[in-house]
Formats: C-alpha cells, sequence, structure tokens
C-alpha cells in the first residue's frame, strides 16, 4: 500500500525537480527519498519519475499521481488540524513565505516578535519569488504568504498588511539635479536598473515609471534588491527602493534616498493562504505580530 510518506516525498520531488533538493526540503537523506519514491512506483506498477543526471521529470502517470497525492495529503493535514488540541493561535507548526524583496527585511524584527508573542509557535520560513510560493501555498507546502498584492488566484483569501511607498535611490555621489519631492517624470529610465524577470519589484517598478519617458530602462538579471543598490552605489545607474529597505540597505552602503511627491506610488503588502484553510485565528495572529513590527520599524 502507498503511505502517506512516500505521497509526501513525491510531491517535494516534483515541486523541487531533484532528488537532492526534494530529500532536503523533508529533512531526509537522498538515497531515503529515493529508496521511497521507488517503493511507491513498484506497489502502483507505474514509472512516476524520469530520472536524469540533471534534472527530475514526471511521467505523465506521474501527473495523474501527483493531483491525486494533493488531494489525500490536504485532506490527512485538514483531519491533523481538526484532531489536534486546541492550544490557541500559533501553538504547532507554520510554514511562511516570503518574496524577496520583504523577508531580509522583515523577518529580523518578525521571528523574535513570534517567540514572545506564540512561544509554541514551530515556525519555518521560505524565501522565493511570488508564483513559486503561491504555488506551494496552494499545494500545501505552505501555510502564508507575505507577498506584494494583487493575487488573483481563485483559491486564495488575503488581508492588507501595510502599504510601502517606493523612493528613488541614486549614488551619494549622483550629479544628476534631482531633489526631492520627485514626480515619476524624474526618473531617467534610460538609468533605471531592474531585477530579473519573475520578480514582481520589477513589474511594480515599470508601472510607476509608466508615465515617465519611454525610454529602454536596464535588465541587469540581478536576483536581489541588495545586488541591485550595490549597482547604483558604484553610479551605474538608480532604482526603486520600498521604504521597508531603507534602513537597512543605507546602513551599508553609500546612497541618497529621494522622496516622491504625493501621492506617491507604493505597493500594498499583503497576507495570503489557503480559502480552504479554516485556522482564521492563526492567520489573524500571524497579520496582528506583521503589523506591529511594521509600525516599530517605521
Amino acid at each position: 500500500m502507498v503511505t502517506i510518506r512516500q505521497l509526501r516525498y513525491f510531491e517535494a520531488l516534483a515541486r523541487e525537480r531533484h532528488f537532492g533538493r526534494a530529500a532536503e526540503a523533508v529533512h531526509v537523506s537522498q538515497p531515503a527519498l529515493s529508496a521511497q519514491i521507488m517503493e511507491m512506483e513498484a506497489e502502483l506498477g507505474i514509472r512516476v519519475v524520469e530520472r536524469s543526471r540533471r534534472t527530475v521529470l514526471l511521467t505523465a502517470a506521474g501527473e495523474r499521481v501527483l493531483d491525486h497525492a494533493g488531494k489525500v495529503l490536504r485532506a490527512m493535514e485538514a483531519l491533523e488540524q481538526a484532531a489536534r488540541p486546541e492550544k490557541g493561535p500559533l501553538s504547532g507548526p507554520f510554514r511562511i513565505g516570503l518574496i524577496p524583496t520583504i523577508a531580509p527585511y522583515l523577518i529580523p524584527a518578525l521571528v523574535p516578535a513570534l517567540k514572545e508573542s506564540y512561544p509554541d509557535a514551530e515556525i519555518a520560513l521560505k524565501e522565493a519569488v511570488t508564483d513559486r510560493l503561491l504555488d506551494e501555498l496552494e499545494n500545501g507546502a505552505l501555510d502564508a504568504v507575505i507577498a506584494a498584492s494583487p493575487v488573483t488566484r481563485e483559491t486564495i483569501r488575503s488581508r492588507l498588511l501595510f502599504t510601502d511607498p517606493f523612493h528613488l535611490a541614486v549614488a551619494r555621489d549622483n550629479h544628476t539635479l534631482l531633489r526631492s519631492p520627485l514626480s515619476e517624470a524624474h526618473v531617467d529610465t534610460e538609468r533605471l536598473l531592474l531585477l530579473e524577470e519573475g520578480h514582481c519589484l520589477r513589474d511594480q517598478a515599470l508601472a510607476v515609471c509608466r508615465f515617465a519617458p519611454q525610454r529602454n530602462s536596464v535588465n541587469v538579471g540581478a536576483t536581489s534588491l541588495t545586488t541591485l543598490l550595490q549597482m547604483v552605489a558604484n553610479d551605474m545607474g538608480m532604482t526603486l527602493i520600498p521604504a521597508l529597505a531603507i534602513a537597512t540597505e543605507t546602513a551599508r552602503m553609500p546612497l541618497t534616498i529621494l522622496s516622491f511627491a504625493d501621492p506617491a506610488p507604493a505597493r500594498e503588502i499583503g497576507l495570503f493562504w489557503r480559502a480552504s484553510d479554516r485556522r482564521e485565528h492563526d492567520m489573524r495572529a500571524l497579520a496582528d505580530v506583521v503589523m506591529t513590527c511594521r509600525k516599530a520599524d517605521a
């Protein structure tokens, strides 16, 4: 009989498409995970994955099994939640995903605050781009996601946490005659540095600059805001920086931060969870802690 453990391992493998990363995700050795997948294949009488040195591909049968595996695992999680004694909010395992332009600036305050307010919480954190986090939220690998709005998935509910205004970052010795308050038209899109495709901050920057003169912005393929700002500090261009990141980034590199005139462009940061998840008290507790952390840093 196929076991719940095997289904969990298979779901992790389908998500990571790599035996090593899948084993790390479920906290077992790679040989142990591989053995369980092989046992599941033998039990089902089919191959669910195609193995190669570089990647893992699901077979057509594996795709069908994955769909059923997800339903079984979500049902088991719901059963475990229903059977767990009520101890108050955030009293057990809780997995939170954060996007890269939020995680390094919110986590240092969020984790101690959660430990202080909810000492029984077993918090696990993951950083990734929005689409990947939402995929993992939908398939049950995460319990909640903190990301920028909007999110338009029917299976996901949301709550606004805070508004995060944008500013313009330039090198401290930049010779461009810019002064606060700015308008979007002041942004030189020929020198505007952007994160690589897949980061919501890239799309937000382009949206802010839709009123600016239509020139070519610079796609440097950076995967982090810190990398982008290091380039700005060396006067290789300018970029938008959310208020959440200003204190951390200006403390470690020479930047000038310029504000926009009201109404300043901003992103809305929200908490997202599955519509089928009934842990409203957990989501409310997490949201309250996040908003308290943000007010303390503002």
